[in-house]
């Protein structure tokens, strides 16, 4: 089988890759990454000389490209995202132009050639902030930024192409992800570079906002699931149901890497800022038999461990483009 992977030059998309090559000898896998800020070819450098594997460096938004592309696939497993809340504050035109924009040309060229399957991997963010319980697949959306609701723009219309054309589509939601090769501004690898150089951890508002943390090998086993044995038409929520506040995460990393608490550095919250997520994953689990493999505290240590062992691939990241981003989002220097 021969599937066109997009994003998959990212932290998931990588991470599912070399997973899916490694499982499936009789896959080879077409990767379209347009290696913006987050796509690393580094991700990859093992794949180097891989037959199974052809990475190609193009948009999600190129017609002719992603037509040409298609031909040769099966069928399509959707990573490629904008995706961090922050960065959809400052410039949101960017998340509607590649969530959504970009998924409507490869739902076009998923129907036109028939694909076997189109699985689009959206994020718990769509559903908006939890106060309690857990949503569940059927539960409204209500995303509260940018990003979110340009994801849920997308969501919605891979499930038009699944009601109107018949497009063989499934839609999976996740939990926050972690684990090697994540860019360093999300939260996880952000706390650990810092305290690895002793600079102040920016912790938004009073840190007590609640996510639920994903070991990113498990949502890669998630994905192989629902691709091989999930239901067209069907939504599958993807979480772990082990809810800890951001404030939790960072004291875990301080005290694994034996730092101080006074690197915490409390800064202004950004707005709309949702206050806890929480997805219900009985539907995979009883559906589909999958079950997380990893507790937080044994992935975050070996997360943490990662990161210590390939300090010059997380600090290149942070002295090029990202570092104007970081002063604009915290209003400090990197």
């Amino acid at each position: 089988m021969n599937i066109l992977v997009t994003g998959g030059a990212g932290f998931i998309g990588s991470n599912f890759v070399r997973y899916f090559l490694e499982k499936y000898p009789a896959y080879s896998i077409i990767n379209l990454d347009k290696l913006t800020y987050a796509g690393n070819l580094e991700n990859l450098s093992d794949l180097q000389g891989e037959p199974r594997h052809r990475f190609v460096c193009g948009d999600i938004g190129d017609s002719d490209l992603v037509t040409q592309l298609s031909e040769e696939c099966d069928a399509i497993i959707h990573f490629a995202a904008e995706t961090h809340v922050d960065r959809s504050i400052v410039d949101p035109e960017a998340f509607i132009q590649t969530n959504v924009l970009g998924t409507h040309v490869l739902l076009e060229a998923s129907r036109k050639h028939a694909h076997r399957l189109f699985l689009h991997i959206s994020t718990d963010e769509v559903y908006g902030s939890c106060p309690e319980g857990d949503f569940t697949e059927d539960d409204r959306l209500n995303p509260s930024s940018p990003y979110s609701a340009s994801k849920a723009g997308s969501d919605l219309l891979v499930a038009s192409y699944h009601k109107t054309y018949g497009l063989p589509a499934i839609i999976t939601r996740c939990s926050n992800n972690y684990g090697p090769f994540q860019f360093p501004e999300k939260l996880i690898p952000l706390m650990i570079s810092n305290a690895l150089e002793n600079k102040p951890l920016p912790i938004y508002g009073d840190g007590l906002n609640i996510r639920d943390w994903l070991y990113v090998l498990d949502h890669c086993e998630a994905i192989d699931r629902v691709f091989h044995q999930g239901t067209a038409g069907e939504i599958y929520n993807i979480g772990a149901e082990g809810g800890k506040t951001n404030l939790d995460i960072v004291k875990f990393v301080l005290n694994t890497l034996e730092k101080p608490t006074s690197l915490i550095q409390y800064v202004k919250d950004r707005p709309a800022h949702d206050r806890r997520y929480a997805v219900n994953p009985k539907k995979i689990k009883d559906e589909l038999g999958w079950q997380p493999q990893y507790s937080i505290e044994t992935a975050l240590e070996e997360t943490i461990q990662w990161y210590c062992h390939h300090p010059d691939w997380w600090k290149r990241i942070k002295s090029g483009a990202y570092r104007h981003m970081y002063e604009k989002i915290y209003g400090a220097s990197l």
